[in-house]
């Protein structure tokens, strides 16, 4: 079982910056695919940006030029920095990590989610 905790949200005027963090309890998290994804008012949850165990990253077009993943496996925890915020960027931001079991089934965690609102 993991258990995963994000902070970081809150409320930033468009065009600021934001930095969330999740940290993870739980498993061993060099063996995670990690990322973030988020759900805007009235919508589906969509990816943000995501980073394989290798490193490898992808970012949503929406975000991509102005958000950075990363992790720290050492902390167990995997960041997201964004720039250049914009009022399409209000969501609940929600921390994944999942890993296939020995029997290849991908499981996966999330947590609570945190809110962040961009508005003057």
């Amino acid at each position: 079982q993991v258990h995963l905790v994000e902070s970081g949200g809150g409320l930033v005027q468009p065009g600021g910056s934001l930095s969330l963090s999740c940290t993870a309890s739980g498993g061993i998290f060099n063996r995670y695919n990690v990322g973030w994804y988020r759900q805007p008012p009235g919508k589906q949850r969509e990816l943000v940006a995501i980073m394989m165990n290798n490193g490898k990253t992808t970012y949503a077009d929406s975000v991509k030029g102005r958000s950075t993943i990363s992790r720290d496996n050492g902390k167990n925890t995997v960041d997201l920095r964004m720039n250049n915020l914009k009022p399409e960027d209000t969501a609940v931001y929600y921390c994944t990590v999942n890993y296939r079991n020995t029997n290849g089934f991908l499981i996966d965690y999330w947590g609570q989610g945190t809110q962040v609102t961009v508005s003057s």
